[in-house]
């Protein structure tokens, strides 16, 4: 068994005398199964109405602007932060807010996503007058394509569900869930039809992991100058172990007078030349037992990359080199590790 079954047997069986612990599983299944039927009925509105909204907001030269109250508004954020990540400029505005100020956030050049199951909800009926006023398209999105908000809307998206989950026929549940898929179907149709890369993706989370991965730079975190390990070749094994002792990166780079590369020692050369009875360890020259083609990379590559090459050749360092040859910086893996990209 994996941790999470070990952790779910670890807290059944059940031990109040108040929950049945079949009607538990039957509730969640059925809560599972509801949503998902509500879920599966999008496909068929992926229409022309989709097609359009999706028209607006891809040709919007100002933001998409994302309104709803209650658990609809709970949901607008969420879909607002998504378009935002993913290439459409887009932010939420409470529609309370909006009537007491905030409606100066929209502007001509925006376009207003509104969400209300009913689309009946008083607070965006309130301010949709103003915002039809300033010629802002609006694309609504409701439960019932009969009601105020869907006719008012220039492209209405049906994200109506046979049933909620709920047994009470009260909480939002597989409306709510409706809704934030087809705020993501939205979001992904957009981020592929504007090309958006995972690069893109990345520079607005700088502080994700993905971020991190994508966006550090070998030039960020290699050593320089005299933190760089470099002797010349005629160099001998203890000298060069004298250097990698000090610089402390598991390797040194050997180079001729002109900087440029010429091999690289590494702690298993040294290994390997202890175990070689053959080898004077202290007057063998470096340039004897260095490995005469080492991996190396520039400093314009991404760091992720770096990794990418320790992992596959098996190594924990690379020297950095120009597109002379001559090295200008080293890495290792524990740079890495520093940087959080491995």
């Amino acid at each position: 068994m994996n941790a999470q079954t070990n952790a779910a047997a670890a807290i059944l069986p059940l031990t109040n005398p108040l929950l049945d612990e079949a009607a538990i599983r039957a509730s969640a299944l059925a809560v599972i199964d509801t949503e998902a039927r509500a879920i599966s009925i999008l496909r068929e509105r992926v229409n022309a109405g989709f097609l359009q909204a999706c028209q607006l907001m891809f040709d919007c030269p100002g933001r998409v602007v994302v309104i709803g109250i209650g658990k609809s508004g709970h949901i607008a954020r969420k879909i607002a932060a998504t378009l935002a990540s993913t290439g459409t400029p887009a932010f939420f505005v409470h529609p309370a807010e909006a009537s007491h100020g905030d409606l100066g956030m929209i502007t001509h050049k925006d376009v207003v996503l509104s969400l209300s199951n009913s689309g009946e909800t008083d607070e965006l009926l309130t301010i949709l007058p103003l915002i039809k006023r300033q010629g802002v398209p609006l694309i609504s999105m409701t439960g019932n394509e009969n009601s105020s908000l869907a006719r008012l809307a220039d492209v209405h998206l049906d994200v109506s569900v046979p049933a909620e989950a709920c047994p009470l026929g009260l909480a939002p549940t597989a409306s709510t869930t409706a809704a934030l898929v087809m705020g993501d179907a939205l979001a992904i149709a957009l981020l592929e039809a504007r090309g958006f890369t995972s690069e893109d993706f990345a520079r607005s989370h700088p502080a994700g992991s993905l971020g991190r991965r994508l966006l550090v730079h070998i030039s960020d975190i290699m050593h320089t100058g005299n933190q760089v390990p470099r002797i010349g070749a005629d160099t001998s094994l203890t000298t060069a172990l004298v250097e990698m002792t000090r610089k402390g990166l598991g390797m040194t780079a050997v180079t001729d007078d002109d900087g440029r590369l010429l091999g690289v020692f590494t702690d298993g050369d040294l290994r390997r030349a202890i175990d070689d009875n053959d080898v004077d360890l202290r007057n063998t020259p470096v340039r004897q037992l260095m490995s005469s083609s080492p991996k190396t990379i520039t400093a314009d590559k991404l760091a992720a990359e770096a990794a990418r090459v320790m992992e596959e050749f098996k190594i924990h360092a690379l020297l950095v080199v120009d597109a002379d040859n001559r090295v200008v910086g080293a890495l290792n893996i524990h740079d890495l590790l520093r940087a959080r990209v491995v």
